[in-house]
Formats: structure tokens, C-alpha cells, sequence
């Protein structure tokens, strides 16, 4: 199988490993990756925030570059982007009065996966251990997005995946399904909002005695690693991407807490 991979501006300007993973987690069950070079920003800041007349120059630029038949399926390491991308592409053409665009939005939009809806789904892993010889002896909780959960109904597609990595030990995080602050530009706009929501999230990943977050999105570990940071926690965040494909042969190197683009502090 072809597939687009559709990388994500947080994670091509700041997580570049997490898209790395993602290919060498493709490459390894025989896929061939492509990427689209004209790809940019999904535009979901933009419509989140209100302004869908100028996301529709984002949006038609996202049509544009994964509107092709070179590839079978398309691939983010991100459920907010790939929501984005399934539910708000066609409603920014609709309210603009993109008809062809809105038509082709759809297109692409039923073509493009969040990474463990193709890896579960698609190409049928169910045991990471065995299908993917993903290896992490470490212990580890996980926090579902709440783009994942509310408008792609993940379920607990990422979770299974990371329990059947060898070696792992996960435990449960409490109130796991609260928000943790992000929200895009609702973090910036309602900072002590997003600060307080923050500090309970950070505290209950405290209290699992685990030595690393996981999730799916770049963006909430991102704001969930700065809420560790703040309370002085050496519990580090890393995208259920590279726990998948860290091997025994190959192993993702776990020093003190992992911070902004993979570095160590």
C-alpha cells in the first residue's frame, strides 16, 4: 500500500521524531510513504477560532496537495489534525460557498486516517509486540485527546496498541478523560483556565507513579510536559508513535524528562 504521510506543523516544527516513527512503523510492515511536499497547516486554529473565510485558503491548500491519486491512504500522528481534516475541511467550503471544494474536502477527508485508526483498522495490528516488535520496559500511563475521543471515536484504539508493546507497564491514569487545557488557541485566550485544568492533569499523572505520559497528539503533550515541568515533576511525555517503534535492536533512549522536539533535560 501507498500512503500520504500527512505530518502536522507541531510535529514537523517541534516532534519531527514522532514523524519519523510514524514511517518507520509503515516502512516496517512493507508500506511504501509518501509525502506530499505541498502540505502546510490543516487549518484548524483558524476555524477554531472563528474565521472560516480566511481557513478556506488553508483548507483548499490541504485539498490541493493530498487531492491525487498517488497514494491510497493518508496518515497523521494526530487526532485533532485528522478531525480537522474529516469535519471542518467540508463545513469551511460549505460556509464559503465552495461547492467543488467542499465535494473534494470530502475526498480526501474519507481517505485520511489518525495513526491508530490505520494501524487497527486498515492493516489489522492488534499486538504491537508480535506484528510491529515494539519493545518499551518502562512504565507508563496515557491520555486520550479530546479530539480523538469526541469526533473520531478512537476509543481505546491506542491504548490496546500500547499495552501490547513488549515489555511495557501501563497504568491507569485517573480521570483520564478530562480535558487537559490545550485547546489550540483556548489555552491562549483562557489561560487560567487552561492552567488550572493543567495542574489537575499533571497531578494525576503524578500520582500513577509512572515515569512517561503517552498519547496521541503532540499539541496536549506538549501542554502537559509544561504542567510537569512547572510542578517539578521528572515524568516526561512521549507520543504513542515512538513507544511503537522502539525495538529491542533499536530502543527509544529514555533519559530524565523528554521535553520539545524529543531533547533531554
Amino acid at each position: 500500500m501507498k500512503i500520504a504521510l500527512f505530518a502536522t506543523c507541531i510535529v514537523d516544527a517541534m516532534y519531527p521524531r514522532t514523524a519519523q516513527a510514524t514511517v518507520a512503523l509503515l516502512e516496517r510492515l512493507g508500506h511504501e510513504v509518501v509525502f506530499p511536499t505541498d502540505q502546510a497547516c490543516c487549518g484548524q486554529m483558524h476555524v477554531n477560532s472563528g474565521y472560516f473565510k480566511e481557513a478556506r485558503t488553508v483548507v483548499a491548500n490541504h485539498v490541493r496537495a493530498f487531492d491525487t491519486d498517488d497514494y491510497d491512504v493518508a496518515v497523521a500522528p494526530s487526532g485533532s489534525c485528522v478531525a480537522s481534516v474529516k469535519h471542518q475541511h467540508e463545513l469551511v467550503a460549505r460556509r464559503c460557498g465552495d461547492a467543488a471544494l467542499e465535494e473534494r474536502a470530502a475526498v480526501v477527508g474519507a481517505r485520511t486516517y489518525e495513526l491508530s485508526q490505520l494501524l487497527t483498522d486498515v492493516l489489522g495490528i492488534t499486538n504491537a509486540a508480535a506484528q510491529l516488535g515494539s519493545h518499551f520496559p518502562h512504565k507508563v500511563t496515557y491520555h486520550p485527546s479530546c479530539h480523538g475521543m469526541r469526533l473520531l471515536h478512537l476509543e481505546d484504539r491506542q491504548l490496546n496498541l500500547l499495552k501490547s508493546v513488549g515489555g511495557i507497564e501501563m497504568v491507569e491514569l485517573p480521570e483520564a478523560d478530562q480535558c487537559c487545557g490545550f485547546g489550540g488557541t483556548f489555552s491562549m485566550k483562557n489561560a487560567e483556565v487552561s492552567a488550572a485544568m493543567n495542574e489537575d492533569k499533571a497531578a494525576n499523572i503524578c500520582g500513577t507513579g509512572a515515569e512517561l505520559c503517552s498519547g496521541g497528539d503532540a499539541s496536549c503533550l506538549m501542554h502537559i510536559g509544561g504542567g510537569l515541568s512547572r510542578q517539578g515533576s521528572r515524568v516526561g511525555t512521549l507520543h504513542f508513535a515512538e513507544i511503537l517503534a522502539s525495538t529491542i535492536e533499536n530502543p527509544v533512549a529514555v533519559t530524565g524528562e523528554i521535553t520539545l522536539a524529543g531533547s533531554k533535560r
